[in-house]
C-alpha cells in the first residue's frame, strides 16, 4: 500500500507505478518482451509486470560543450521535454514497443500531470500489453482528473470488454461517443466492445474510424490488431494490407501480416512477409523467431502427412 502523491492511496497486484507528482516515474517492465508483433495469447493471458521505480526528476538537457568546435555549437539544442518525451512515446507505440512507449508516456506526465492524452496512452498500452485490470484501474485513476475526456472513456471500455464485464465497456463506450468523442480511436474501442459482445455493429464501428483518418496506416494498424485479437485473421489481415500500402516501409505491418497469413495456413506468403519484416529491420528479433517458428510448423505438419499416408495405406 502506497500514498499516491494525491490524497489517495491505491494497491495493485503488481504496483505499476505512482502518479505524477507522487515522486516516481512510472515504469513497466516485462519478462515476455511485450512489443512488436500479435501474439495473442499474450494479450489473452496477460504479461506479466514487474515493479521498476525511477526516483530521478531531474530534466535532461543535452547542451553543447563551449569547448565544442562552432559547426557542434551551431547544431540545435535538444531540450528532453514534455514535447519530447509525447513524441518518443508515439514513436514507441508505432513500433509496437509497448512497454517503452509506458515509461515514455510517464515521462510527460512527471512534465505535465495535466496531459490527458498521456494518460489515455498509458491506459492504451496497459491494454496492449494484455494488462486489462491494471488498465481499468489506471483508467478509473485518470478519469478523476478528467472525467469528461472521450478517449479516456473508451479506453476504460475496452479494459473492461475484455475483462468480461460487457455492460459496463457498452456504458463506457456509449459515454465516450456522447462526449463529443468523434475520433478514431474512439469508434475503434467501440468497435472493439462489439466484437467482445459479439454484436454486428463492430463492422460499422472499424468503417467509421477509417473514415476519419483516411489512408492512415496507424488507425487501419490498430484496427488489424484489435480483429486479430478477436481471431478474425482474414479482416485483420485484410487491413494490414491496407496498412502497408499506405506505409509499405514499415517492418511491423509485414510481421504481423505474416502472423495472420500463418494463422490462416498461408505459409508460403508469411515466410515471405516475415523475410521482407526482417529485410526492413536487420535487428529484429521477433523476425527472426517467426521465421524459426514457421519452419517447425512446416515441419510437423510434413511429418502429419506422412504418417496420415502411411496408415491409409
Amino acid at each position: 500500500m502506497e500514498n499516491d502523491g494525491f490524497g489517495s492511496r491505491i494497491l495493485l497486484d503488481r504496483f505499476i507505478g505512482k502518479p505524477p507528482g507522487g515522486g516516481s516515474d512510472l515504469d513497466i517492465a516485462n519478462d515476455n518482451g511485450g512489443k512488436n508483433g500479435m501474439d495473442r495469447n499474450a494479450f489473452k493471458k496477460g504479461v506479466p509486470v514487474e515493479s521498476v521505480f525511477i526516483m530521478s526528476r531531474f530534466v535532461n538537457l543535452e547542451l553543447g560543450n563551449e569547448s565544442e568546435d562552432p559547426s557542434r555549437r551551431q547544431q540545435k539544442v535538444l531540450v528532453k521535454d514534455e514535447a519530447y518525451y509525447f513524441s518518443e512515446a508515439r514513436t514507441a507505440f508505432e513500433t509496437g514497443d509497448f512497454e517503452q512507449a509506458l515509461r515514455l508516456y510517464a515521462k510527460v506526465l512527471e512534465y505535465n500531470p495535466q496531459n490527458a492524452a498521456a494518460w489515455t496512452g498509458q491506459v492504451q498500452m496497459l491494454i496492449e500489453l494484455g494488462e486489462f485490470r491494471e488498465a481499468k484501474l489506471w483508467a478509473d485513476k485518470a478519469l478523476e482528473r478528467f472525467p469528461n475526456e472521450p478517449e479516456l472513456l473508451a479506453a476504460k471500455a475496452v479494459a473492461l470488454g475484455r475483462s468480461g464485464d460487457l455492460q459496463g465497456a457498452l456504458a463506457f463506450s456509449d459515454s465516450s461517443i456522447e462526449e463529443r468523442g468523434d475520433t478514431p480511436y474512439v469508434w475503434l474501442a467501440r468497435g472493439d466492445v462489439m466484437l467482445a459482445r459479439e454484436e454486428q455493429r463492430a463492422d460499422y464501428c472499424f468503417e467509421k474510424a477509417l473514415l476519419l483518418a483516411p489512408k492512415d496506416w496507424f488507425v487501419a494498424w490498430l484496427a488489424a490488431r484489435i480483429r486479430f485479437y478477436y481471431e478474425q485473421f482474414v479482416l485483420a489481415l485484410k487491413l494490414l494490407q491496407q496498412a502497408i500500402e499506405w506505409n509499405t516501409g514499415h517492418f511491423l505491418l509485414w510481421l504481423e501480416l505474416g502472423q495472420c497469413q500463418q494463422a490462416v495456413g498461408l505459409l508460403g506468403p508469411a515466410k515471405n512477409s516475415f523475410l521482407q519484416a526482417q529485410q526492413l529491420n536487420p535487428h529484429s528479433r521477433e523476425a527472426g523467431l517467426a521465421l524459426i517458428r514457421l519452419s517447425q510448423n512446416g515441419l510437423w505438419a510434413r511429418l502429419r502427412g506422412w504418417c496420415r499416408q502411411l496408415f491409409n495405406r
